[in-house]
């Protein structure tokens, strides 16, 4: 779908199979959709297949039109296993607690996932841990259900690593409550709380140490190491581009524009040196930011309905009318055209 060289991450598509038992679900089909995208039984059984971002936030989209079901997301969560998250996922359900099990999915999210927004995290102090999905506002009816489904999924998960219900004792999400936010009874022992700075939820100490009676700690042991050097071949074939590239989105939003100091100093490396290697790469910081901002353009005019003078305003243009000339000098379209041709493409 969509025009070429859109880089803005991707995911396995292992998690297409939550999205179609999620369907499934409410009585519908979801084989004539999967294949519409592509999605047949060969493709989701290759090795490594992945699937773009903007793509599974299109077929989410699709899915929740197909079956009427605004809180689809939810159910996607009920729907997921460990598995597919691949071999990040099949550590997870050998940790020996719902703690490093939350640690191990985290902090192996790169093999599974890649999105330019950030990365999800673990925050542990004295009495429990947040667990911490990115931000990718801003939201609308293409995106609300990958948060839902993120945090469904994880509370499902460790509840059936740990044999038993694990239930947040907080839910915080960024968007405004939605009008199914009824759905979200039983996630939490609280009311989640809508228009958050972040989307977390809270496990007490606890549900962190509730024990995992499948752990076997050899092969724990092993599949961590196969683990970290999947992480480590990931990394080290990663170009400098792309690393640039993962921190610029998180940078770029709410409208600025970061320099070349600062992601130096995100990459902790000196400026000097960062622009060096990027001549050695044959590029330029300017163009890796130029670039990230025509993706992320092309994306919120495709697979959101914001105003064009909002989508200058995240990107850090000075008008509307400037975004608009830039748009038509990388793509040929004005941002109307665009996003009028891509409104039919799967």
């Amino acid at each position: 779908m969509g025009a070429p060289g859109v880089r803005l991450g991707d995911l396995s598509v292992g998690f297409v199979h939550s999205l179609a038992d999620a369907v499934r679900d409410t009585g519908h089909d979801p084989l004539p959709l999967l294949e519409q995208y592509g999605l047949d039984a060969a493709r989701l059984a290759q090795v490594g297949a992945r699937l773009s971002i903007p793509r599974y936030m299109r077929l989410g989209h699709a899915a929740i039109q197909l079956t009427g079901e605004p809180a689809l997301g939810l159910r996607m969560g009920l729907c997921s296993r460990l598995a597919h998250a691949g071999l990040a996922g099949i550590t997870a359900a050998q940790a020996p607690t719902v703690r490093e099990a939350a640690r191990t999915l985290m902090r192996f999210e790169p093999l599974y996932g890649a999105n330019y927004r950030g990365q999800s995290s673990f925050h542990e102090d004295s009495r429990g841990a947040w667990l911490r999905f990115y931000s990718i506002s801003p939201y609308n009816d293409y995106n609300r259900f990958v948060v839902d489904s993120i945090l469904s999924g994880w509370l499902h998960q460790l509840s059936i690593l740990a044999g038993t219900a694990v239930i947040a004792e907080r839910i915080e999400i960024e968007f405004p409550a939605p009008a199914y936010s009824a759905a979200y009874a039983g996630l939490s022992e609280q009311p989640p709380g809508f228009g958050a700075g972040v989307n977390q939820l809270r496990l007490s100490q606890h549900s962190l140490s509730l024990r995992n009676p499948d752990h076997v700690p050899g092969t724990w042991r092993h599949l961590l190491e196969l683990c970290e050097r999947e992480l480590e071949q990931l990394t080290r074939t990663r170009s400098l581009r792309e690393r640039i590239t993962q921190l610029l989105g998180p940078l770029m939003s709410g409208g600025r524009e970061p320099g070349l100091d600062e992601v130096a100093a995100r990459l902790k490396l000196p400026a000097w040196t960062l622009r060096r290697k990027l001549v050695e790469e044959g590029t330029q910081f300017r163009a890796i930011l130029n670039d990230t901002r025509r993706d992320l353009a092309m994306t919120y005019i495709r697979d959101t309905e914001l105003a064009f003078g909002e989508i200058a305003y995240l990107l850090g243009f000075a008008s509307a009318e400037a975004f608009q000339r830039a748009f038509k000098r990388w793509n040929g379209q004005t941002p109307g055209e665009f996003r009028r041709s891509q409104r039919h493409v799967p």
